[in-house]
C-alpha cells in the first residue's frame, strides 16, 4: 500500500503562483511515476503533469509553460510549481502514484484526499 499526503491549496489570485508537494509512503517495491491530476466541479478527473522514476515529464497541453513537476526519489516526494495561475486552473488537486505494490509486484495506481485550488479573477 502507497499513502499520499498532500499539501500546498489554497485560494491564489490569478496570475499568482502556488506549490502542491505530496509526500509517498508505505510499502512497496518501488513508484514507476507520480503525478498530479485535477478535477474542476462538472467536469471529469484530469492530468496535469506526471514524472516518471527516470525523470521523463508529460504536462497537459493546458498547463505546458506555467507548471513545472519535480520529483526526490529518495524522499518519494513529488512537487508541483503552478505559476502565472489562470481561474481555470480552479479545481481539487489530486496526487497519484503509479507503484509496485508488495507481495505481488502488480503495478497499482493510488491516489491522495486531494487539495483544493481556487484561483480568483
Amino acid at each position: 500500500q502507497v499513502q499520499l499526503v498532500e499539501s500546498g491549496g489554497g485560494l491564489v489570485q490569478a496570475g499568482g503562483s502556488l506549490s502542491l508537494p505530496c509526500a509517498a509512503s508505505g510499502s512497496f517495491f518501488s513508484i514507476n511515476a507520480l503525478g498530479w491530476f485535477r478535477q474542476a466541479p462538472g467536469k471529469q478527473r484530469e492530468l496535469v503533469a506526471r514524472v516518471t522514476s527516470g525523470g521523463s515529464t508529460n504536462y497537459a497541453d493546458s498547463v505546458k509553460g506555467r507548471f513545472t513537476i519535480s520529483r526526490d526519489n529518495a524522499k518519494n516526494t513529488v512537487y508541483l510549481q503552478m505559476n502565472s495561475m489562470k481561474p481555470e486552473d480552479t479545481a481539487v488537486y489530486y496526487c497519484n502514484a503509479n507503484a509496485r505494490r508488495k507481495p505481488d509486484y502488480m503495478l497499482v495506481d493510488y491516489w491522495g484526499k486531494g487539495t483544493l485550488v481556487t484561483v480568483s479573477s
